[in-house]
């Protein structure tokens, strides 16, 4: 059974971080892009970051660059996105999301493109 499983959130104060972890079972990471998405109240769910599987490209939602740096560990079949100087309208649920591509330098951003979702994480950014 393909399965991706968050943690990490919680409650953070702004300018805090918070490292979210994304743990994969039933299917080796290797050859998928991983990407991170969120979901406001209210709000559509939308891509923060994602990672490709052949080159290690990483990409960013405009609203996190220099903020937030997603990264893959292979060997632990594990994904994070680390969360620095975190903002209250960075409050939303996690997302991790993985789909299989050996595409070089893969902008996967769009939750259409994905096939294996985790159930989600709360990050609450409040003082």
């Amino acid at each position: 059974q393909l399965q991706l499983v968050e943690s990490g959130g919680g409650l953070v104060q702004p300018g805090g971080s918070l490292r979210l972890s994304c743990a994969a079972s039933g299917f080796t990471l290797d050859y998928y892009v991983i990407g991170w998405f969120r979901q406001a109240p209210g709000k559509e769910r939308e891509g923060v970051s994602c990672i490709s599987s052949s080159d290690g490209s990483t990409y960013y939602a405009d609203s996190v660059k220099g903020r937030f740096t997603i990264s893959r560990a292979n060997a632990k079949n594990t994904m994070y996105l680390q969360m620095n100087s975190l903002k209250p309208e960075d409050t939303a649920v996690y997302y991790c999301a993985a789909v299989y591509s050996r595409r070089s330098s893969a902008r996967y951003l769009q939750v259409d493109e994905y096939d294996y979702w985790g159930q989600g994480t709360q990050v609450t950014v409040s003082s």
